[in-house]
C-alpha cells in the first residue's frame, strides 16, 4: 500500500513539473503554453454562441491570407470572444483569425492570441463606454482599449484587432 501511494504521488508531482506551461523544468513560455484548438471545434463554439465570420475569400485556409481561418486558435482567444458577444449583446462578426497576413510577434493572430471583428455601432460603442482608452498603439497609431481582464481592442480604422490575453472573465 505505502508504494502505491508514493508511486501516486510522484505520478501527481511528475505530472505538474513536467505539464506544458507550469512547473520549473518546463521550457514553455507564455505564449506558446495555450491550449490550441482546431477550427471546427473554433466554430462550433462560436456558432453556438451566435457569433459569425467571414472572409473575402470565402475559404478557411489558415495558409491563405483572403481566408479566415480559426486553426490553432487559443482556446482563451474563442472563450474571449463568446464573453464580448455576451457582455455586448451585439452582432459579432469575425473578419481575421488565425491565417497568414497579419502582423507577426508572440501576440500576433497566426498564434492564436488575435482575432479580427466587423465594426458595427454596437460594438463600437461598447468598446469605448466600457473599457479604458490607453493610447495610440506604436507602429501604427490605432487607439487602444483596454478591458479590465487586460484583453486589448485596437480601432484599425475598418475593424477592430483584438488581444487576447485571457478569456475576458469568462
Amino acid at each position: 500500500m505505502k508504494v502505491r501511494s508514493a508511486l501516486s504521488t510522484l505520478a501527481l508531482v511528475s505530472g505538474v513539473l513536467f505539464a506544458p506551461g507550469f512547473g520549473v523544468i518546463s521550457g514553455a513560455t507564455d505564449a506558446n503554453a495555450a491550449t490550441k484548438i482546431s477550427h471546427a471545434t473554433a466554430t462550433s463554439m462560436f456558432r453556438s454562441s451566435g457569433i459569425t465570420w467571414s472572409s473575402s475569400g470565402g475559404c478557411s485556409d489558415r495558409n491563405n491570407p483572403t481566408c479566415t481561418s480559426f486553426e490553432q486558435l487559443n482556446l482563451e482567444t474563442a472563450k474571449g470572444a463568446q464573453t464580448l458577444k455576451s457582455a455586448t449583446g451585439c452582432a459579432l462578426n469575425i473578419t481575421g483569425g488565425t491565417e497568414t497576413g497579419h502582423a507577426g510577434g508572440t501576440y500576433s493572430h497566426w498564434n492564436g492570441y488575435k482575432l479580427d471583428y466587423a465594426k458595427s455601432t454596437c460594438v463600437t460603442n461598447y468598446i469605448k463606454n466600457t473599457f479604458s482608452y490607453i493610447g495610440a498603439r506604436p507602429g501604427d497609431g490605432a487607439p487602444q482599449w483596454k478591458s479590465g481582464s487586460g484583453n486589448v481592442y485596437a480601432d484599425e480604422g475598418s475593424h477592430w484587432d483584438v488581444i487576447y490575453f485571457n478569456c475576458g472573465g469568462c
